[in-house]
């Protein structure tokens, strides 16, 4: 891939440092254990990684309420472990992309604390302020994600703050020149430093309504959310006015701007809003994100039906952008637990993987997949989830997915000398990378030799998609790129599944996928359970 449109049908690999590997002993991941696995990672396959939150923070939510942009927490290490990372990344051929939570900071931050004192201290304005209403309460009806109302009092100034996230997490005021400035000055930094990527956390939260009206209610039935407690009073509302604001696309534009004076450099933006998919083609055209992720594909519906509405939702209005998949990230189930029914064979993983990857456009793929982890079952003792704690029992919060990286069937996995932050389940070490490694049928030699193969398919990273009109549960389509057209087939059943397919359409297999492929007779298709097929034809 060209060095400037290195992004374009990228495998990007998510490493959640906490998790991923103890270097020091403290049962914390860190940088230096990240650099100690970096082999691994581009054994993979991967074109890049991207690395969740490292910097200062109190871990209120677990880096993702920074206190200084510019600093590495101890915890994880420092920034001369940072940039050993990124040499070693790339002389690996890695791209290194990173967090940026840009719509708010940690109360801990300086920012935060200077303009709490008063109401007229030179950053007075920099966070969003609103008094009280006549009878003390909020000034408007707002809720955050995590649950109850989005203000918090602070009797410093006798007013309210904004914030969407947790309490801890005071919303940036966007509409402040200063904060714009500011906050593109932390970016720049860390690009002079030679990242090559930013994934922008909650990207469409940066603006709020000015006037702060009420949101308006959600009829009942449309009351669904995506990674959501059922009992959480979010889904109640239509968010119209806390997020999503027409003021951020000048401020994206802006972005842009800074991204384009280093060549290479390309943008993720994180989306969520009450038309994802409408919003990720409004981020990525006119110059503004290179590329858009949204929550759409990390739900519990795992029909063909879905995927391929989706995706076709999509492709319809989005002609200018460039998408980007996930079916797993660090805030949610964990993908064969959430779309398997349990007993599925160990191919399944890799055949979901294979589906993410070879969608148009790039895809995410979170640390772990490889090795078809299921969901960790922890404990309410063990928690350390804030949004778990408070939603337990009927929603157990995202620690099930973030438990450590089990690199060995060791007591502590490889992972760390000391005792984990979370508890490592036995059916992880059962699925450990040394284990795998000496198994040449297990998830990982699939996952590694379905990217060698789709690295040799421009078709499959660049090519455009069409999909057919066949029967549940099968999922069919093409990639075109010029004279080269690529059939995929996916059973998403356990149960074998058959579909006409023509001999006179042209098609013949392409091998050396590695998934379970199914068999064609010239007039049928028989695929086994979790199978697929790949054909190619030219013309």
């Amino acid at each position: 891939m060209r060095a400037a449109q290195w992004w374009r049908g990228a495998v990007i690999y998510q490493i959640y440092p906490r998790s991923f590997r103890d270097d020091n002993g403290d049962g914390v991941g860190d940088l230096r254990g990240i650099i100690d696995k970096l082999d691994y990672v581009a054994g993979l396959g991967v074109d890049a990684i991207w690395i969740s939150p490292f910097f200062k923070s109190p871990m209120a939510d677990f880096g993702y309420d920074i206190a200084d942009y510019r600093e590495v927490d101890p915890l994880f290490g420092s920034l001369d472990d940072f940039d050993a990372l990124l040499a070693k990344a790339h002389g690996l051929g890695l791209k290194v992309m990173i967090d940026q939570v840009l719509s708010h900071t940690s109360a801990e931050h300086a920012w935060f604390k200077e303009s709490r004192a008063s109401r007229d201290n030179p950053k007075a304005d920099w966070y969003v302020w609103a008094d009280a209403r006549e009878d003390g309460t909020p000034p408007n009806n707002w809720l955050s994600l995590f649950g109850g109302v989005a203000w918090k009092w602070e009797p410093r100034r006798g007013q309210y703050y904004l914030h969407n996230f947790l309490a801890a997490q005071p919303d940036l005021n966007f509409h402040n020149p200063q904060v714009r400035a500011a906050v593109l000055d932390s970016v720049r930094f860390w690009l002079d430093r030679g990242v090559d990527g930013l994934r922008l956390d909650a990207i469409n939260f940066c603006f709020h309504d000015a006037l702060l009206r009420d949101n308006p209610p959600k009829p009942k039935e449309r009351r669904v959310g995506r990674g959501f407690s059922p009992d959480n009073p979010y889904a109640f509302q239509y968010h119209h006015h806390n997020n999503t604001q027409p003021e951020n696309l000048a401020f994206l534009a802006e972005l842009r701007a800074l991204l384009d004076r280093y060549p290479g450099a390309a943008a993720l933006g994180e989306i969520s809003s009450e038309d994802s998919l409408a919003t990720m083609d409004e981020y990525t055209r006119d110059g503004r994100l290179h590329m858009g992720y949204s929550f759409e594909l990390l739900t519990q519906d795992r029909s063909a039906a879905y995927i391929r509405a989706t995706v076709r939702t999509l492709e319809a209005q989005m002609r200018e952008g460039w998408p980007c998949w996930a079916i797993s990230n660090h805030d949610v189930q964990r993908v064969v637990s959430r779309w398997g029914e349990g007993g599925e064979p160990a191919h399944y993983a890799t055949q979901l993987s294979a589906l993410a990857c070879s969608l148009r456009g790039s895809v995410c793929v979170y640390q772990g997949e490889e090795l078809g982890l299921p969901e960790a079952e922890v404990p309410f003792e063990a928690l350390r989830d804030p949004y778990g704690i408070a939603f337990w029992p009927s929603f157990k919060g995202r620690d099930g997915c973030r438990t450590p990286m089990p690199w060995d069937d060791s007591a502590g996995a490889g992972f760390s000398d000391g005792t984990p932050w979370l508890p490592i389940p036995d059916s992880h070490r059962a699925r450990s990378v040394s284990l795998q490694e000496a198994d040449p049928q297990s998830p990982l030699h699939g996952f590694r030799r379905f990217l060698a193969w789709r690295r040799r398919q421009p078709t499959l990273r660049l090519g455009e998609i069409a999909f057919r009109e066949v029967a549940e549960p099968l999922l069919a389509f093409t990639r075109r790129l010029g004279d080269e057209e690529l059939l995929l087939v996916f059973n998403l059943s356990a149960q074998p599944q058959e579909m006409a397919l023509d001999a006179h359409e042209g098609w013949q297999p392409l091998p050396g996928h590695g998934l379970v492929e199914g068999e064609w007779d010239g007039q049928r298709l028989r695929l086994p359970a979790h199978g697929a097929y790949v054909a190619r034809r030219a013309g």
